[in-house]
């Protein structure tokens, strides 16, 4: 039986890579200690199916030591007392697929006589938060009036996300790797980031992250575009970033969502914190997280109080948002895991012939034709 000799750093560096512990390995394959030590080679065999395990490239098991992976866009993850941890095998390979999902696009916007698009790039940190919110607003057509017409904030959100897919934005929402239900992403790790193209921008948001934090991280991240910048970011209204780029998206963000001058002619004398959640939440249909952290802006609330209902806000939406978790419906969830735009496109080209099956298959995270079809007629196209 033909082995494979591979380096013993190799078998760390993949463990330490995926976040798997010795028990959870041996269980599934119960010489990896052994390997680990570099006393027994694997067959070729079981070499592949420990690089499954691990969401490792099975050809870097062949490299004389454990390659540098870094980050391949800038992350703006940056907090005083807190080391950026190396990047998970699932978040780079979710930046691996969204980049080459906005290369695709671009190509297919070349081809079909796209013009690139003016709002990316346009602003500088210069631009003060309340003008920048202003220009974001009136090109997505995100106005507070627009909003008081959804019946709740989560229906604002699946409208903000639509708004900016018009304009020209694929969002993406997903809080697993693919289609691939076991590799959850993890919201301590990132929230979402922001790849700048001009022909192609496109904004990635976590969705295993709570609903009540997707509308300001999507902001934040349109904010990252209007900059013409590409950034991976644990955006939070809750904390105040050591990054000025981060603060200025922060600003623009929370201007965009409840702006302050609107906002201060809403606030009542003596109203009790908890009563001014809910009526400005109803009133702006954002998370009453968004209405905290602008009371802090607006100096009505202290930090202590802020950071005090902060908590017990979130636990509040969390508990609401686990009573209402049901399995949806497969193809809008798949159309919302890589954009109506690109699916949209994506699917037509294909049709057309312009791109292989093979590719879209891949692309869209499904694995039969009888699925695709369908997801092009969830999508309205003539199938």
């Amino acid at each position: 039986m033909t082995r494979v000799a591979v380096s013993p750093d190799l078998f760390r560096w993949a463990r330490d890579r995926a976040g798997l512990d010795h028990v959870d390995l041996t269980v599934r394959f119960p010489k990896f200690e052994a390997w680990e030590a570099g006393e027994v080679q694997p067959t070729l065999r079981q070499l592949e199916g420990f690089a499954r395990a691990t969401h490792a490239p099975v050809g870097y098991f062949f490299l004389p030591a454990p390659p540098d992976e870094p980050l391949p866009i800038p992350d703006f993850r940056t907090v005083a007392d807190r080391e950026i941890a190396r990047p998970s095998p699932n978040l780079l390979d979710t930046v691996y697929a969204c980049q080459q999902r906005q290369d695709w696009y671009r190509d297919h916007a070349q081809v079909t006589g796209l013009a690139p698009l003016p709002f990316v790039g346009s602003l500088t940190m210069a631009t003060t938060a309340v003008e920048a919110a202003r220009q974001l607003r009136d090109a997505l057509g995100f106005s507070v009036e627009a909003r008081r017409a959804c019946s709740t904030w989560t229906e604002a959100l699946r409208t903000f996300i639509g708004q900016a897919d018009e304009l020209g934005v694929m969002v993406m929402v997903s809080g697993v790797v693919l289609n691939n239900n076991a590799r959850h992403l993890d919201p301590q790790e990132f929230r979402g980031f922001a790849l700048s193209d001009a022909l192609a921008p496109l904004v990635f948001i976590n969705g295993a992250d709570s609903k009540a934090a997707q509308m300001f991280t999507l902001a934040h991240e349109l904010a990252h575009l209007w900059l013409g910048q590409t950034a991976l970011s644990d955006v939070s209204a809750e904390r105040t970033s050591d990054n000025a780029t981060e603060r200025w998206c922060n600003e623009v963000a929370a201007e965009l969502l409840v702006p302050m001058g609107v906002f201060r002619a809403e606030l009542l004398a003596d109203e009790p914190v908890a009563e001014t959640l809910k009526r400005l939440a109803r009133h702006f249909k954002v998370s009453s997280l968004v209405i905290l952290r602008r009371l802090l802006d607006a100096g009505r609330i202290d930090r202590a109080t802020f950071f005090a209902c902060y908590r017990d806000e979130m636990a509040r939406l969390r508990e609401f948002e686990a009573r209402g978790t049901g399995g949806g419906d497969f193809y809008r969830t798949t159309a919302a895991r890589v954009s109506k735009r690109f699916a949209r496109a994506l699917v037509e080209s294909t049709l057309e012939g312009r791109t292989l099956y093979r590719d879209a298959f891949h692309m869209l995270g499904i694995a039969k034709t009888a699925t695709f079809n369908e997801l092009g007629r969830s999508l309205g196209l003539p199938i």
